[in-house]
């Protein structure tokens, strides 16, 4: 993006002094800027020029664009350029590289100023006439009055000007993600690395392997560090102690890999007839085989032109396909999950690795063409990764190698594959960015030569309930075009050519399957009523409104969480208020009149805010989360209260507060939402609930009572904080059971307490655990919150309940030693006639 923000700016090259342009991740911060330095000009003309953002809301510098700006701002003058993060320095340092022109170049100075004192100093300086020298000093020293109004004497005299403290800071982490330090929390720790104003490297203690800069993916990635590894980190420069800390912080939080992320998936069931094909999608899928098709890259290309030409070839590449994945990006946090679309950002890190750029550029200065310079040089970098010691680490390769074949394809104009008929797909192995866009009315399943169930195509497919089974072996690529596979993405069962019995007992248990989903699905639009005539609500848990139009269709009672979250997360300020009654109505208007609970902001601990100060915790799940958070900022809080009481008066609402473990943090909250509501008071409509997760919580249940409309049991924290036992560790898992009778016990309690008061609900992942659902309903839960595609299921399951058995099967589960054994006690009855 590029436009001119001043109003009467003259063209360039009229000679009216010099230009300005403002390069920026954030298009409002620019924007921002722009008009505060504008205020200090008094009417008096001048050339500033934007480059920022990639578009409206999302972050990012654009080499193309920044050239376009520097173009627009140029004249006799010249042109200062201001910057904001690391990573917008190197983008517009390949802006001049682009310029066609040399005297632009010569003509253009980059100042290492801070970008709104600096600009509002260069902009003052520009416009009354100072040279390009003089406004890129003024604004160079921006901060001299703040420092020197602010900062201690220093003993033995003044330090001299331009003098940096080159002191370093030192710090070692562990790596505790399960897989080491892959693609996806590398590329975390490079993101964050590369916005603070530091110079950071990274060495690996335990294999003793030279330094690397965190900057820079491709060098992080050969660190092989791996889970247990000791990682020592050295930072200097004006933000090293934040550097070192912040990494410190990230390490300890697993760089905030979700535990879904970093699963493995387990190879199970019986011996495959192809091959040796891994699970790692649900799903039974028959039929033709399909391929994808798409034109080799010719990468025996001489060079086309100059070494400049042949290098602004690669920036222009680079920047679209940048641009493509981010839009891959934003529709995949859209229509799968924000967790799923995080798989997208190590592609777009290695698109930025100053380092791997550098060397690109260097082999186009030799003479070598723009293609042979890209496939060269990405081709060293994966096989740099590829011989890595570990094999999780050694599949990240593939990362590599869906980056560079998309700059190629850019750079050659040659397509990227397609699927064009349906079937199912075969192929050595998918990109991303391939298996998000395939087409779901044409393929039915997937069979992958290589990869692995935990490879990114893998999880995206899963996401996308894509059949799939993978490292099927080379010899599935010769499978003859149009003949017919089947495949069981839950077992890894593979057949080609099957005989008709085999054929005939995958199509029924593959229509078995259909016929029960369907009649679930037919009836899911009526209320779920047990046997005895007990309604139970089976509502949906959303994150967005593509979640509410699923939950919509699967015929889910209304939202009984709405993670608000996604509101906040991956950005780099929190929402206003308009913005979330925006989204908030979209999704109630999207529920057609179906009450929608929204839950206050719940992050801290995993789930960070990099715009809210969080202090570094050694044990995030017992920190700073949910409310706890939220009433240290009250603004915040306030302003998301004020979004739901606009909403509540316009459609049926609940609002729920997360992790309150004392009834005093419930007086808090109501008192902030009282506030916000303003002088019309609460909605009459609102319902105020709170959140069971904590063990304190349910134990005190009696106490909450006098302040709560509802309570929502989040079985998912409660078990954690119960057994202790954290569900995304390994080790650990076994232990991680919310049929265990110690939860039991605490769900009773709460159930007993709030029974004829208020309504009770289950929002954690034990609501669709079909083991769980007669226990629950037997304690007293009335209200199942679950994924949309879970309602027709669930509501199916309560609708075989007889809720007297099920109360005399709950009373023995709480006596019983482990969950086990309640596990076995739930299949017999369920075994039994009837439940």
């Amino acid at each position: 993006m590029t436009e001119s923000l001043s109003g009467d700016s003259p063209r360039p090259g009229d000679g009216r002094g010099v230009g300005l342009v403002v390069v920026s991740h954030s298009r409002m911060l620019a924007r921002s800027a722009v008009a505060l330095a504008s205020e200090m000009l008094h009417g008096r003309a001048l050339r500033i020029e934007v480059a920022a953002g990639l578009d409206d809301t999302t972050f990012g510098t654009d080499a193309v664009a920044i050239m376009e700006a520097i173009e627009r701002a140029d004249g006799p003058e010249g042109v200062v350029v201001l910057m904001d993060l690391g990573s917008a320095v190197l983008s517009t340092e390949l802006a001049l590289d682009l310029l066609q022109d040399p005297s632009i170049r010569d003509r253009v100075t980059l100042s290492p100023a801070p970008l709104v004192e600096g600009l509002i100093v260069a902009a003052v300086a520009a416009a009354g006439g100072a040279s390009r020298a003089e406004v890129a000093a003024e604004a160079r020293d921006a901060l001299m009055g703040k420092s020197g109004h602010l900062s201690p004497p220093l003993e033995g005299g003044q330090a001299e000007a331009g003098t940096v403290d080159a002191e370093e800071i030192v710090g070692v982490f562990s790596v505790q993600n399960p897989h080491g330090l892959h693609a996806r929390p590398a590329a975390r720790l490079v993101s964050e690395v590369r916005g603070l104003d530091a110079s950071v490297q990274l060495r690996n203690l335990t294999t003793g392997g030279p330094a690397v800069s965190a900057g820079s993916l491709s060098r992080v990635a050969t660190l092989a560090a791996l889970r247990g590894h000791e990682v020592e980190v050295r930072a200097s420069g004006p933000q090293a102690q934040e550097a070192v800390e912040h990494l410190l912080t990230l390490a300890a939080r697993r760089f905030d890999e979700t535990a879904e992320e970093a699963a493995e998936p387990v190879a199970t069931g019986p011996a495959r007839s192809v091959g040796g094909p891994l699970p790692a999608s649900p799903g039974i899928a028959i039929g033709p085989v399909r391929r994808l098709s798409a034109v080799p890259v010719d990468l025996d290309q001489g060079p086309r032109g100059e070494p400049a030409a042949e290098w602004r070839r690669i920036v222009e590449a680079v920047a679209a396909v940048r641009r493509d994945i981010e839009h891959v990006r934003v529709v995949t946090a859209r229509e799968v999950g924000t967790e799923q679309a995080s798989i997208f950002d190590a592609h777009l890190s290695l698109l930025s690795d100053a380092e791997m750029l550098a060397d690109v550029k260097a082999r186009t200065s030799s003479g070598i063409s723009a293609v042979s310079a890209w496939a060269g040089c990405l081709a060293d970098v994966e096989r740099e990764w590829a011989s890595l010691p570990d094999p999780y680490l050694r599949e990240r390769a593939v990362d590599v190698h869906a980056v560079g074949d998309q700059v190629l394809r850019a750079l050659t104009g040659e397509p990227a594959r397609q699927m064009t008929s349906s079937g199912v797909l075969v192929a050595g192995d998918l990109t991303p960015a391939e298996t998000a866009g395939l087409d779901l009315s044409l393929v039915t399943g997937v069979v992958l030569a290589f990869g692995s169930p935990t490879s990114h195509a893998a999880i995206l497919a899963r996401a996308r309930d894509i059949p799939v089974v993978v490292a099927a072996g080379p010899e599935v690529l010769s499978i003859a075009e149009g003949s017919t596979v089947l495949l069981d993405g839950s077992t890894g069962e593979l057949h080609v050519d099957p005989d008709s019995h085999l054929l005939a007992e995958y199509e029924r248990r593959s229509a078995d399957a259909g016929e029960q989903r369907a009649r679930q699905l037919a009836l899911a639009g009526e209320p779920a009523t047990s046997l005895d005539g007990t309604s139970v609500v089976v509502a949906a848990n959303l994150g967005s409104v593509a979640d509410a139009r699923a939950a919509v269709a699967a015929g889910a009672d209304g939202a009984g969480l709405v993670r608000t979250e996604f509101l906040f997360l991956d950005r780099s300020s929190a929402p206003g208020v308009e913005e979330q009654h925006d989204e908030y109505v979209a999704i109630a208007e999207t529920m057609a009149g179906r009450r929608i609970t929204l839950r206050t902001l719940d992050v801290g601990g995993d789930k960070p805010l990099s715009y809210l100060p969080m202090p570094r915790e050694a044990n995030p799940f017992l920190g700073q989360r949910g409310i706890r958070l939220s009433l240290e900022h009250r603004d915040l809080l306030r302003d998301q209260m004020a979004a739901i009481c606009r909403t509540a008066r316009e459609f049926p609402t609940s609002v729920m507060i997360p992790m309150v473990s004392t009834p005093g943090e419930m007086v808090e909250a109501r008192q902030v939402l009282l506030e916000a509501a303003g002088p019309a008071g609460l909605p009459e409509a609102l319902h105020i609930g709170t959140m069971i997760e904590v063990p304190s919580a349910a134990l005190k249940i009696e106490a909450f009572l006098p302040y709560v409309d509802f309570v929502s049991i989040g079985t998912n924290d409660l078990t954690q904080y119960t057994l202790a036992a954290e569900r995304g560790n390994g080790a650990v898992t076994a232990l991680f059971d919310a049929l265990d009778p110690g939860v039991l016990q605490l769900i009773d309690h709460v159930c007993r307490a709030a029974r004829g008061r208020i309504d009770v609900a289950v929002c954690g992942e034990a609501a669709s655990d079909e083991l769980a659902i007669p226990v629950l309903v037997g304690l007293g839960v009335r209200e199942l919150s679950v994924s949309p595609s879970a309602v027709p299921r669930v509501k199916a399951a309560v609708r075989e309940l007889d809720v007297a058995r099920c109360a005399a099967l709950a009373r023995e589960a709480l006596t019983m030693a482990g969950a086990d054994d309640v596990r076995k006690l739930v299949l017999a009855m369920l075994s039994g006639a009837g439940a």
